[in-house]
């Protein structure tokens, strides 16, 4: 009687660790070693299959286009939601203007992908960018989803925009939670918006 307490959270947990362990934790620790490995499994090569594929121009590539997804994508998400947030915050029209840049999460991914593969169409007659692109500057029309200059970067735009919508609605709930007292107090005091959103908004949001 007295180690029951002390059993009872491991009879709760201990199913899931089971699961994890095996299912993630153990695999885990084979892939880290069969790594470490000849391709025949036969010698221990130590670090060289890291240093082979690091060196790999395709694989430096992809490294180089996963920074690219986690630095634009990431930041531009949150970056654009708080934006969108702070603009839409407690204005007249604010439901209206929400509603319109949280439409792109409303709709499904493939018709997202077919929007945007007319929006991206290379041929001008089709294509929204390259109609825009052609009659302003008169040059020749770019291939937006082929050129491996651009497409990336492309792409990256088309997830911005789906997921702005989400971030800026989850940014305005944690918005309307400062006292709008507050905010009016520093601005009859002469703070200017700026200083609102640094000052009196940040430090909210930092408050634990």
């Amino acid at each position: 009687m007295l180690c029951r307490p002390a059993v009872r959270p491991w009879i709760w947990v201990g199913p899931a660790l089971i699961l994890v362990s095996a299912f993630l934790v153990y695999p885990s620790v084979v892939t880290v070693w069969i790594s470490l490995l000849s391709a025949d499994g036969k010698r221990f090569v130590g670090l060289a299959n890291y240093a082979h594929v690091l060196t790999d121009n395709s694989v430096l590539i992809a490294i180089r286009n996963n920074v690219y997804w986690l630095v634009f994508y990431t930041g531009g998400v949150l970056v654009l939601g708080l934006i969108l947030a702070v603009l839409a915050d407690r204005v007249p029209y604010e439901a209206p203007l929400k509603s319109l840049f949280f439409m792109p999460m409303a709709i499904s991914f493939v018709a997202a992908g077919v929007i945007w593969t007319f929006m991206y169409d290379f041929a001008p007659e089709t294509g929204t960018l390259n109609a825009a692109w052609t009659a302003i500057t008169r040059q020749n029309a770019i291939p937006w989803l082929i050129d491996h200059r651009v497409n990336n970067l492309a792409l990256i735009f088309v997830a911005v925009w789906i997921w702005t919508g989400f971030a800026m609605v989850i940014t305005s709930a944690a918005l309307k939670g400062i006292p709008m007292e507050l905010l009016e107090a520093a601005r009859v005091d002469g703070a200017n918006e700026l200083t609102v959103f640094r000052r009196i908004i940040g430090r909210c949001w930092r408050r634990p």
